[in-house]
C-alpha cells in the first residue's frame, strides 16, 4: 500500500486535487471531515471545546459554528494552539484507524490524506510521498472570497496560521501549480498517478 499526503495553504485547492485523484482510484481520507465528527453534538472534543471557548460558540441546533470559532482561534494565537492541541490527535487516530482499515481490506491501494495541516500535525512520516498544492497569494484571496464569503483579513489570518507555502514546496516530493485550468491541474495529477503506480 501507498500513502500519499496532499497539503497546501489556504485557497491553494488541495481538495480539488484530492477529489482527482480519488477519480483515478485512490482512497482519500479528509481530514477536515474527520474534524466535523469529532466536533459533533455530544461528541467528548465537543464538549473539551465547549469548556475552552463557552457556549458563545454554538448555533441554535447546539452545533459549534465554525465561523465563530474560527473568528476567536485565527485572531488569537494561544487560543489557537489550545485547539489544535485538542483536536489533533484525535484527528490523527481516527486517520491511522482508517488506514490500517483500507490496508486490511485492500493491501495495494493507495490512499491520499487530504489535510491542510499535514506537516504541521507530524503526519509527514505517515505518508510515503507529499504532494503540496500552491497557488499565488492572489487566487488564495480570490477562491476564498468566492467560496466562503470571507473577508481579505480572515483570509489573511488563516493564511499566516499555517506554515508558510514556500517551505511546504520545499518537503514536497511532487508540486502542483494549481494557478490555471482544471484541464491543467487534471494534466500534472495524471502525471503524479502514472508515476505512483510504476
Amino acid at each position: 500500500m501507498i500513502t500519499i499526503g496532499i497539503t497546501g495553504s489556504f485557497g491553494t485547492g488541495k481538495s480539488t486535487v484530492a477529489s482527482l485523484f480519488a477519480k483515478s482510484g485512490a482512497k482519500v481520507l479528509d481530514a477536515d471531515k474527520l474534524t466535523h465528527k469529532i466536533m459533533g453534538t455530544g461528541e467528548v472534543t465537543y464538549r473539551k471545546i465547549l469548556r475552552l471557548f463557552g457556549e458563545g460558540i454554538l448555533k441554535k441546533d447546539g452545533s459549534i459554528d465554525r465561523r465563530i470559532l474560527g473568528g476567536i482561534v485565527f485572531s488569537d494565537r494561544k487560543a489557537l494552539n489550545k485547539l489544535i492541541k485538542l483536536i489533533h490527535p484525535q484527528v490523527i487516530k481516527l486517520l491511522k484507524g482508517e488506514i490500517r482499515r483500507i490496508k486490511k481490506e485492500n493491501p495495494c491501494a493507495i490512499v491520499a490524506i487530504d489535510a491542510p495541516l499535514l506537516i504541521e500535525a507530524g503526519l509527514l512520516k505517515e505518508v510515503d510521498k507529499l504532494i503540496v498544492v500552491k497557488a499565488s497569494r492572489k487566487e488564495q484571496f480570490k477562491r476564498c472570497a468566492v467560496r466562503n464569503g470571507m473577508t481579505k483579513i480572515d483570509i489573511a489570518r488563516r493564511i499566516a496560521s499555517q506554515m508558510p507555502l514556500k517551505s511546504k514546496v520545499q518537503l514536497a516530493d511532487y508540486v502542483i501549480d494549481n494557478n490555471g485550468s482544471l484541464s491543467r491541474t487534471k494534466s500534472q495529477v495524471r502525471r503524479i498517478w502514472r508515476e505512483i503506480w510504476t
